[in-house]
């Protein structure tokens, strides 16, 4: 019962009384002490917004490490306030050891998320782990929530967090989370700290709340819209990518489109998704412990941070504003109904708004590495998911890139011949297939050609009518 009693605690410690003007922030802190009476020292401490990160070679407290000694540090805050805010705040510790050894751990990772639009908010902490964990000589599993006795001087909690979001109709939303890696509590004295310090190993907390623009009074000018008609019996459904969703988009991350972008198109009205120079492989099917199903469903493209983004086909724009993997993110369709994903964006074009029809090779976004690419170079997520396979929700997808390689060299390929992904007997999706031999780019039909005839077969390849 002491053990329960001292964890409800630390929680309630740790969610403590909501502000009353609260507003979008993140925190991140390798390493607090809190000794009473005394200010709290803490290493490796960053804040947002806008956003900022911190790394520390090496901490020792005191000076000879006898009660906290951590071989480096790193913490990283991004906040983004607004109509559609979110907030995300990591902290990572290696070579963690406290009093002596008596606490030694290779990895304490902590983050914390939130989000919050229009129509709901989201936090989440679940990422975050402590690695090869040892409490007075003996290996313990790292856990959500879990407490250990440290003799008879303190406990140690483990993974202590804490997530609630505000969705009231008639108020602001907010999203709200905070995690604690380990968190050790001296009931006695003990290493030279009195009883009642506290010692905190990976802090991350993070809070989003919307915020009303401000009112302004604009003319808006009359536009006229093209409907094209969708096809008589086509089943329109939607991918649900995984993470949580936040809709919206605040002012802040819409960027004028610059007037030099001017895009190539392919005879079937397809454009390669980045502007410019970038550089991609073939990581579909590749492990991605964070996604549905635990694979890599797209093709990276990296590029410039800030690098303009272009519509692939004709289409639609829809499903725009913050997912917590994806981070800023829209989805496109085009006129066939296939389903084209772009994530982890810096900023969106004025053209990027739900339901907006838009043009192949007009700018959408810009690249950029929001979401859990964060601690990657800048890239575009990118995902190609065809009408035929849309009854498979977010697995029905084919491999993008030997469609990128096309549509840069301005030639086309059929949906139909995209690699899709291998399922086992089970039906769970295992091993990419195998890549094809060769990829069908161009047919010419010989058939009214004599191979009897000097030269039919020369003129049939080179349009050239036989007499």
């Amino acid at each position: 019962m002491l053990a329960i009693a001292a964890l409800a605690a630390a929680v309630g410690g740790l969610a403590g009384a909501a502000p009353k003007n609260p507003q979008t922030t993140a925190t991140a802190i390798a390493i607090r002490i809190a000794v009473p009476g005394s200010p709290d020292v803490t290493g490796g401490e960053v804040t947002g917004p806008p956003g900022a990160s911190t790394d520390v070679a090496g901490f020792a407290y005191p000076d000879d490490g006898s009660v906290v000694k951590i071989g480096s540090a790193a913490g990283t805050v991004a906040a983004q306030p607004g109509p559609s805010s979110s907030a995300q705040a990591t902290a990572t510790s290696l070579a963690v050891s406290l009093f002596g050894g008596e606490i030694t751990a290779d990895t304490v990772s902590v983050r914390a998320t939130a989000a919050a639009g229009d129509v709901t908010a989201s936090a989440d902490t679940s990422v975050s782990h402590v690695e090869s964990l040892v409490v007075l000589g003996q290996p313990v599993t790292a856990t959500v929530n879990a407490q250990t006795p440290l003799a008879d001087w303190g406990t140690l909690d483990i993974l202590v967090g804490t997530t609630t979001t505000a969705t009231a109709a008639n108020a602001p939303k907010t999203g709200q989370a905070e995690v604690i890696g380990l968190r050790v509590t001296l009931s006695a004295d003990h290493g030279g700290l009195p009883a009642g310090s506290e010692i905190d190993v990976g802090v991350a907390k993070v809070d989003a709340v919307t915020s009303q623009p401000a009112t302004t009074t604009t003319t808006t000018p009359t536009t006229t819209t093209t409907t094209v008609p969708k096809p008589v019996g086509r089943v329109q459904s939607r991918p649900t990518e995984p993470g949580t969703s936040v809709p919206g988009v605040p002012s802040t991350l819409v960027r004028q489109v610059p007037g030099n972008v001017k895009a190539s198109l392919t005879s079937g009205g397809y454009v390669f998704p980045v502007y410019g120079p970038a550089t991609f492989g073939d990581t579909f099917g590749a492990p991605r412990p964070d996604v549905h199903g635990g694979w890599h469903h797209g093709e990276d493209i990296f590029a410039p941070l800030g690098t303009p983004l272009l519509a692939v086909a004709d289409g639609e724009i829809h499903t725009v504003g913050w997912n917590t993997i994806g981070g800023w993110r829209l989805w496109l369709r085009d006129d066939q109904g296939n389903e084209f994903y772009y994530a982890h964006l810096s900023a969106y074009s004025p053209l990027a708004t739900e339901g907006r029809r838009v043009h192949a090779g007009d700018v959408i976004g810009f690249l950029g590495k929001s979401g859990d690419a964060e601690f990657g170079p800048p890239h575009l997520h990118f995902e190609i998911h065809p009408v035929s396979l849309l009854s498979l929700g977010y697995d029905g997808v084919i491999a993008p890139y030997p469609f990128l390689v096309a549509w840069r060299r301005l030639q086309d390929v059929p949906f139909t011949a995209g690699r899709t992904y291998v399922t086992d007997a089970s039906g769970l999706p295992r091993a990419a297939a195998p890549a094809p031999g060769a990829i069908l780019l161009q047919a010419t039909d010989v058939s009214s050609s004599s191979g009897l005839v000097p030269g039919a077969l020369e003129r049939t390849l080179a349009g050239t009518p036989n007499p």
